[in-house]
């Protein structure tokens, strides 16, 4: 039996009923995508952590992510040239979804790895393509620079891409490199389950959501913005939005949810 046959073996085995469904079927996606070559072994550990945080979210999008999205939306909008960076686990886990906010917001994407290797990087561009992207930057040596301040292989970028953007998006991201991208003065928006990590509080808007939630309200509220918004009442959004209140709103939510589930008064 191939490996896809495997998987969607295994994904058929999971009743709609089941009260662990979605998670389930998340977890074979990136086992699938591991297999396919798309996912590191580390991203299946990553993939771990933030679930764990997801429950403690009571697995929902709470109003402070709502609010980030918004944020997150009138950011990019108002930017001149938005980059979207591409992974492993976001090639394997919503490929399809990160093309359409691609496409919605004019944006770019880029594939950039820690856990890099030429295999790898192929293997998640012939998902995005089979998926429907078009251009897809960082994977031109010719066209490779250096992004001062990290010394992981996530440094390497595309002077066309992450290296001229103002806004860049890096879902699951690491600390490190959103750090580096502050410092050379790009506008930085990530998804991240941890409110405490480094990167949630490097980030300049951080959306504590799951990214397969969270990629798709991001579209949605971008198209509407885009409709009925004009850059002024964008930049009051941006303006009025401050990423450490909303983390610890976020905090908050994982008390309260605790809190409930605890049972306690």
């Amino acid at each position: 039996m191939s490996t896809s046959a495997s998987s969607k073996s295994k994904s058929s085995l999971i009743p709609k009923s089941h009260p662990r469904a979605k998670s389930l079927l998340v977890r074979e996606k990136l086992v699938q995508g591991f297999d396919a070559g798309l996912v590191a072994k580390e991203g299946l550990l990553a993939q771990g952590r933030g679930e764990a945080f997801d429950y403690l979210l009571g697995e929902k999008t709470g109003k402070a992510a709502r609010n980030a999205i918004k944020a997150a939306a009138a950011q990019l909008l108002l930017a001149d040239y938005p980059i979207i960076s591409v992974n492993g686990n976001i090639a394997a886990l919503c490929p399809r979804q990160i093309i359409r906010l691609a496409k919605q917001i004019n944006a770019k994407l880029e594939v950039n790895l820690f856990y890099t290797s030429e295999k790898r990087k192929k293997a998640i561009v012939k998902i995005l393509r089979e998926n429907g992207a078009k251009e897809i930057l960082g994977i031109d040596p010719k066209k490779a620079t250096k992004l001062s301040g990290i010394d992981s292989a996530r440094r390497i970028v595309d002077k066309n891409g992450i290296y001229a953007a103002d806004v860049v998006v890096v879902p699951l991201e690491d600390g490190d490199r959103t750090s580096a991208l502050r410092k050379a003065g790009k506008t930085v928006i990530t998804f991240d389950l941890n409110p405490l990590s480094r990167t949630s509080q490097t980030a300049n808007i951080t959306i504590v959501d799951n990214v397969t939630r969270a990629v798709d309200l991001l579209r949605e509220q971008s198209k509407k913005l885009a409709a009925k918004t004009n850059q002024k009442t964008l930049q009051k959004i941006i303006d009025e939005f401050n990423n450490k209140k909303n983390l610890s709103e976020n905090i908050i939510q994982i008390k309260n949810n605790l809190t409930r589930r605890a049972g306690i008064a």
